[in-house]
């Protein structure tokens, strides 16, 4: 097995106990698991050779991961943009 094999591999076990923890933390709070599922979904198609990218969004999905632990979170908020920003 090369290194970029276990690399990949290992990457792949990161995103899945991510996801994982993501899920776990959303099951009493109704609307996030779709919306989770939804992020997870758009990244997926992100090329394993862009690893800035990657470890943006790990460090992102952290401090999210943490916000969503949180007892007081209630609501999940998004931004989008509009046809005309496009």
């Amino acid at each position: 097995m090369t290194l970029r094999a276990v690399y990949d591999k290992a990457e792949e076990t990161i995103v899945i106990h991510v996801k994982t923890a993501f899920l776990r933390a959303a099951q009493d709070k109704p609307g996030f698991i779709p919306r989770i599922r939804d992020e997870f979904r758009a990244n997926a198609t992100i090329k394993k050779t862009d690893v800035m990218h990657i470890e943006y969004l790990y460090r992102r999905g952290q401090r999210q991961l943490e916000l969503l632990k949180d007892v007081n979170t209630k609501q999940l908020g998004t931004f989008s943009k509009s046809k005309e920003d496009s």
